[in-house]
């Protein structure tokens, strides 16, 4: 059978149209193995093209979609043919299997891994998109990821440590070594279609040192606690209102930074005070109950229009960042008017402090929602130790209270 051509595939449509019966043009030779169809169905309104490639296997045939006429076109359709099924035919697989065989870019990489963050819930795939579209950027966003070596990722990284930014040198390194290890893993996940083929021989950051991690053991003393609070309620200079709000909530709640950020109206129950989001940074769903200082603070703040308690001070629609939140206190303590400490300084000093106060370890790490490695937490026990963390807030609100009418009663005297 002859190939095809444009004019034969208008003739076609017009029998077609006419005639109301469905046609099949075959591109070439190949029967008895396979080759590039046209299939021609008559609709109510109109009639339908669509490339197939067509296989004859064990005797029977089977087809594939590669696209419709006329936007797929011709010379399109023999190529992807040609690139992705030809070979697949000639080998006598089946084409059910076949996909698209061009190598992914950089940029395929880089978008496949944030969406599968996004699939699992990971709160960390917008930092983490925001971070690779700056790397592709500089790699080359539609080079194949096949071809950066790991020389180009040193380049990449050694002028950011150079200039004293460790920590994202280090966040560099870690956001194309997790791409590139879900790319060699997403070729043969069967419970996922990727996108691309990436064919990655190795994963280029592998070999790059990781900046040694510094264990951190900051925490407030209660003098440290109360001199924070305190400038927290009466800033000496302006501030967004959200912020210092936020890291109050922080002190009093122990829960992370990035969780009090997001807190919306529909995560408070204010019947019952209680903050419950149903997922984490562990994945796992997380009640707490706040103490009632706590909760006195919520109840002074009016959510804004979008239910946010602590808006962005540049897009009301979204929530205050974590990383906005850091940045507001390493402002402030730099001016030397707050105790030298990050917010997880703050939440390491609500571990200690309530350990002081008499709270057990375990209902801090409850509170805090900390994984728990045991066999028996992680896979049998569902008691969700509601109780016992009210009375350990209890406990805790006490504590504060106490803390801060004894350094004001000094501060009177």
């Amino acid at each position: 059978m002859p190939s095809l051509t444009d004019g034969t595939i208008r003739q076609a449509l017009k029998r077609v149209e006419l005639s109301g019966k469905q046609e099949n043009l075959a591109d070439g030779e190949g029967r008895g193995t396979g080759r590039l169809v046209l299939v021609l169905k008559p609709m109510p309104k109109r009639v339908t093209a669509d490339w197939m490639a067509q296989q004859w296997r064990d005797g029977k045939r089977t087809k594939k979609k590669l696209g419709s006429y006329p936007s797929t076109s011709l010379a399109h359709a023999r190529e992807v043919f040609k690139r992705d099924f030809a070979d697949v035919i000639q080998k006598g697989r089946s084409i059910k299997i076949a996909n698209d065989t061009r190598p992914g870019t950089v940029a395929d990489l880089f978008a496949g891994y944030v969406d599968s963050l996004k699939a699992t819930g990971k709160p960390s795939w917008k930092e983490t998109e925001k971070g690779l579209n700056k790397i592709a950027d500089t790699l080359g966003r539609n080079r194949p990821a096949r071809e950066i070596e790991a020389d180009e990722i040193v380049e990449l990284i050694r002028p950011i440590y150079e200039r004293g930014a460790r920590s994202m040198a280090d966040h560099v390194r870690s956001y194309v070594h997790a791409a590139y290890s879900w790319g060699m893993k997403s070729e043969h996940d069967y419970r996922h279609t990727s996108p691309r083929r990436f064919r990655l021989p190795y994963n280029p950051a592998t070999g790059i040192p990781t900046e040694p991690k510094v264990q951190g053991t900051r925490w407030l003393t209660e003098d440290e606690f109360y001199q924070l609070y305190r400038w927290l309620e009466c800033p000496d200079t302006p501030v967004h209102p959200s912020y210092p709000r936020a890291v109050q909530l922080i002190m009093l709640t122990g829960q992370r930074v990035e969780e009090i950020a997001r807190f919306h109206i529909d995560q408070w129950d204010a019947a019952e005070k209680i903050i419950d989001w149903s997922k984490t940074k562990n994945l796992q769903p997380h009640a707490v109950p706040v103490p009632s200082l706590a909760a006195e603070l919520i109840g002074s703040i009016k959510p804004n229009e979008y239910g946010w308690f602590f808006p962005s001070a540049k897009d009301p629609s979204k929530p205050v960042s974590h990383g906005t939140l850091y940045s507001f206190v390493w402002r402030q303590r730099d001016r030397g008017v707050i105790p030298y400490a990050t917010n997880r300084d703050l939440r390491r000093t609500f571990k200690t402090l309530a350990g002081k106060a008499g709270v057990s370890k375990e209902i801090r790490d409850r509170i805090q929602n900390h994984a728990l490695q045991d066999v028996s937490s992680k896979n049998y026990d569902r008691w969700n130790y509601m109780p016992e963390k009210r009375a350990g807030m209890k406990r805790w609100d006490a504590f504060v209270r106490a803390l801060i009418a004894k350094r004001r009663l000094k501060e009177a005297a």
